[in-house]
């Protein structure tokens, strides 16, 4: 019973798996039905893609074969284009070429047959230059015939006749060439000796631009500059002169670059602190006579200095200008004084030079004019002056003197250089210009400090107003040499160190003392 149960059950399990095989086969059957039809459908789809690809890739293709088609004819016949303009121009050039070798041929041509023509003509000048030879020896012969003279013979008389005319020519060139030589030393050594004498020069200092007018008492500054200072700007309104009222004792300061104007504020102050009276109305009537004066007193200054160098024919307008020195000073030195010292000093010069002295004069008056407007009109005072000169009528010889006295203006003359060297030695010499007391003893203090600092110095004395310096040496440690040398350095040192006027002379001293007592 077991035994059936147990087969029947066997029985069922082979018929559920004959019938799970089956239903499984037919479920991949099916599955593979699908998979076909998929495959199918993707196949086509993928088909259908591909000649859209296809249809696409051939259209572009086209496209893109046509463009390049496009660009190809484009770049040919811009090729094309050139090549056939590369041809023209290897045409023409190849048609020059033809040309050209056509004229070289030409030329070739011309060549050989000048150079045919040449030899020719070079062998007729040799046939010519034998046959001429020929003649020249057979003359020869003839003529030592007639005259009796070997070739040799003729050679030296002809020598002899040669030299004897050279030095006929040579003595009167020789003459000649001395004569011109003689001739333009003189003006030479002229010219030389003014250069040399010019070149002693002073230096430049600031001019003095004020004057002190002394006051009886210190009330009267009070009655100058008025009640509200009506008086001090009434005289400063006429005169165009500042007046600085400070503490200085008894005096007031008058300031101006104008040295006339300056004057004339000093006659008038004098005379109002004279009078007594001091109000605007007085002020004016005392400035105008005041200016009256100065104008008389530099119209006889003028004339006065002209005069005096014997200088005339100067318009009377520039006797003027020259008068208005006379209230100007530079380097402390009165202008007029030193124009005149000049006139005279340019004049010996010329004198002794054998020139035309009275034209020096002249030249050395009028030099420095444009000191006397320089603070009215801009500009150098040489050139002011010259221009002043022409326009009253001063010969261009003159007008170049002034112009030139300073090196403004390059010299043209000998007289220019004259000019220059009077004016240096007026204003250079001792005692022409004045300088402050402290000035002076700086500089000579300055003078024996250098020449202190050399080893071997004792001691050193500044004498002719520092225009000497005499230097003590110790005589066992400067030699002879030494002693030569140490001026020279010491001079240079004050060349370097100073500014001075003029020269210093510099004098080293060494000597050595033999001492012995006597005894009984």
């Amino acid at each position: 019973m077991e035994y059936m149960v147990v087969l029947s059950l066997i029985v069922l399990l082979i018929i559920m798996g004959v019938f799970a095989f089956f239903k499984f086969k037919k479920r991949a059957v099916q599955e593979n039905l699908n998979i076909e039809e998929e495959q199918k459908r993707l196949i086509e789809e993928a088909r259908a893609k591909a000649a859209s690809l296809l249809k696409e890739a051939k259209l572009e293709a086209k496209s893109r074969l046509l463009e390049m088609k496009s660009d190809f004819d484009s770049e040919t016949e811009e090729t094309r284009a050139e090549l056939k303009k590369e041809e023209r121009r290897l045409s023409k050039k190849s048609e020059k070429l033809d040309s050209q070798e056509e004229q070289l041929a030409k030329r070739e041509q011309t060549l050989q047959r000048k150079e045919s023509e040449t030899q020719k003509k070079l062998e007729s000048a040799t046939h010519k230059e034998n046959h001429y030879s020929e003649l020249l020896e057979e003359t020869k012969k003839e003529l030592e015939k007639v005259s009796g003279l070997t070739l040799e013979e003729a050679k030296e008389l002809l020598l002899k006749t040669i030299e004897e005319d050279v030095k006929h020519e040579g003595a009167k060139l020789i003459k000649k060439i001395t004569s011109e030589a003689r001739e333009n030393a003189d003006k030479e050594a002229k010219k030389i000796i003014s250069t040399a004498i010019q070149r002693y020069a002073g230096d430049y200092v600031a001019e003095r631009t004020v004057s002190v007018v002394h006051l009886p008492g210190d009330e009267m500054k009070g009655r100058i500059i008025g009640r509200e200072g009506r008086n001090i700007r009434a005289l400063e309104a006429a005169t165009g002169i500042d007046l600085i009222i400070d503490d200085t004792p008894e005096a007031v300061i008058l300031s101006g670059f104008n040295p006339v104007r300056r004057e004339i504020a000093r006659l008038s102050l004098e005379k109002l602190i004279s009078d007594g009276r001091i109000h605007p109305a007085r002020i004016e009537d005392v400035v105008q006579r005041a200016t009256e004066e100065v104008d008389l007193a530099i119209k006889e200054a003028g004339e006065q200095a002209a005069f005096d160098l014997g200088v005339h024919g100067i318009d009377p307008e520039l006797i003027k200008v020259v008068g208005k020195l006379k209230f100007r000073t530079s380097y402390a030195q009165n202008v007029l004084q030193h124009s005149v010292e000049v006139a005279f000093l340019a004049g010996a010069i010329a004198a002794e030079l054998n020139l035309d002295f009275k034209l020096a004069k002249r030249m050395g008056l009028l030099h420095d004019i444009g000191k006397a407007v320089d603070y009215e009109v801009d500009g150098a005072h040489a050139i002011i002056g010259a221009k002043l000169a022409k326009k009253y009528g001063e010969i261009d010889s003159v007008v170049n003197a002034i112009a030139s006295h300073h090196e403004d203006q390059m010299p043209e003359t000998v007289y220019d250089y004259i000019v220059q060297a009077a004016d240096a030695l007026s204003g250079a010499r001792p005692g022409a210009r004045k300088e402050s007391l402290e000035n002076y003893i700086k500089r000579l203090e300055d003078l024996e400090k250098i020449a202190n600092s050399f080893d071997g110095v004792t001691n050193t004395y500044a004498i002719q107003a520092g225009r000497e310096i005499r230097v003590i040496t110790e005589s066992e440690r400067i030699s002879d040499e030494d002693a030569m040398l140490l001026s020279r350095n010491i001079a240079r040192q004050i060349e370097e160190n100073l500014t001075f006027p003029g020269q210093v002379k510099v004098v080293v001293i060494r000597e050595t003392r033999a001492v012995e007592y006597t005894r009984k």
